[in-house]
């Protein structure tokens, strides 16, 4: 049917996390339709708007990182060195920056990093809600305790 079968690979690809919720008939019916309507073709999309979007998130994200180690007293061009930046947010958070290796051993970083980010927000007054908005929209979260009110209290929460 498709005069391309890469984009008809692409297309199952995309809907088939859908077939649990709606069902294997269903996306067929789905993918019928956009190659009827020829809404397959991606050479006719722009993304010149979405590039530049990404890019304007992307510069006020590491504003917002800059900021949130600055107000923990560490330099705020610690932030944009990959590797590094995850040793100084564990000394921010968890007051031992070697504790970002923990990042690295399969299974154990997701439970670190839930821990991780529960000391991030303690360490700056914030609770358990703000540390599941943290798990769950990072960008928006770390925007707000970047640019926000809120202050350091030290590793875990503690007073230097």
């Amino acid at each position: 049917m498709t005069k391309l079968p890469i984009l008809r690979f692409m297309l199952y690809f995309k809907f088939y996390n859908q077939m649990a919720i709606f069902g294997k008939k269903e996306v067929k019916m789905m993918i019928e339709i956009l190659e009827k309507n020829n809404l397959y073709d991606l050479s006719q999309v722009d993304t010149s708007s979405v590039n530049a979007g990404a890019l304007i998130v992307t510069v006020l994200l590491i504003i917002a990182m800059w900021k949130i180690f600055t107000k923990a007293g560490e330099s705020g061009w610690k932030s944009i060195i990959p590797v590094y930046n995850l040793y100084i947010l564990c000394k921010i958070a968890d007051g031992n920056g070697w504790k970002f290796l923990l990042l690295l051993i399969p299974i154990v970083h997701v439970i670190y990093y839930i821990i991780l980010m529960f000391r991030l927000a303690v360490s700056f007054g914030k609770g358990v809600l703000f540390t599941l908005g943290l798990l769950f929209l990072p960008n928006l979260f770390t925007l707000i305790l970047g640019f926000g009110k809120s202050q350091y209290f030290g590793p875990r929460g503690r007073a230097n």
